[in-house]
């Protein structure tokens, strides 16, 4: 993030340097700076371009995740409802399985999607979901249910994972940069040597707004990690919610995990 406003910062000091001590070399008049603007135009347009074309990319990477994430929540919510259909003993055990999930999705996975990857601790849960709903027949009638909840909940916590890494390729981000460059230096060169206060005043400006569409990009485009980082508030009130109702219908019966959701031997 901070070379985006490095490279800004030196090419809009190079473009007023071209400006400087280029343009009486080459002899170029201040009358003569809008067929030079003409020149260096088409690559300003496609700066502007590649800069709005990327923030729609990462913006809906950044909208999938969000709504991934709530689906899962949502999802589990809605199996833990479903598990209280269920027969005693295969009640407690699915309560147990969405608390543990919870807790390592949230205290293992979501530290670990700032990498942009995910983690093998809830996979032990989700597991034993599965291997739970064989004690029920395809006749029972929370059967269907549950192993549509589970479906959501795998579904989006796949969509969750694949939208945490980048989706911009690190050669787009690459030229997008070296565009920005070659069109601020161009932009300084320019710019009339005479009575241009107003003329570098716009510069640095657009400078500065194409840059920061560079950061927001490169931000987004984690959407868990950075400044605008997805919360796992989702999945803190399942953890929260089902953990009060696994206490309260199982009294002082030990869960089978810890509070980061790792096995315990009591499983």
């Amino acid at each position: 993030m901070l070379i985006f406003i490095v490279v800004a910062v030196l090419a809009l000091c190079v473009g007023i340097a071209l400006n400087r001590f280029l343009r009486p070399r080459l002899g170029i008049q201040n009358e003569e700076s809008l067929r030079v603007r003409d020149l260096v135009g088409p690559l300003q347009t496609l700066t502007v371009l590649l800069v709005a074309f990327t923030l729609a990319m990462a913006s809906t990477s950044h909208g999938k995740a969000k709504e991934a994430v709530r689906t899962e929540a949502n999802a589990l919510e809605n199996l833990a409802e479903v598990a209280e259909y269920t027969p005693a003993p295969l009640r407690q055990r699915l309560r147990a399985d969405v608390v543990c999930y919870a807790r390592a999705v949230r205290h293992q996975e979501w530290p670990a999607m700032d990498a942009g990857h995910g983690s093998t601790a809830p996979n032990a849960w989700s597991t034993d979901m599965r291997v739970a709903f064989k004690d029920l027949s395809d006749g029972h009638p929370s059967f269907s249910l549950l192993a549509n909840a589970n479906k959501n909940r795998s579904e989006a916590r796949q969509t969750r994972l694949a939208e945490s890494a980048p989706t911009i390729p690190d050669t787009v981000l690459a030229f997008m940069l070296a565009s920005l460059a070659v069109s601020v230096a161009a932009m300084g060169l320019a710019t009339p040597r005479q009575n241009n206060k107003a003329h570098l005043t716009a510069i640095t400006v657009v400078t500065a707004l194409l840059t920061t569409a560079l950061v927001i990009i490169h931000d987004v485009e984690r959407p868990f990690a950075g400044t605008v980082a997805i919360p796992a508030t989702a999945m803190a009130n399942v953890e929260h919610e089902t953990t009060q109702e696994y206490r309260d219908a199982h009294g002082a019966a030990d869960l089978p995990c810890d509070q980061h959701g790792n096995e315990t031997k009591t499983k």
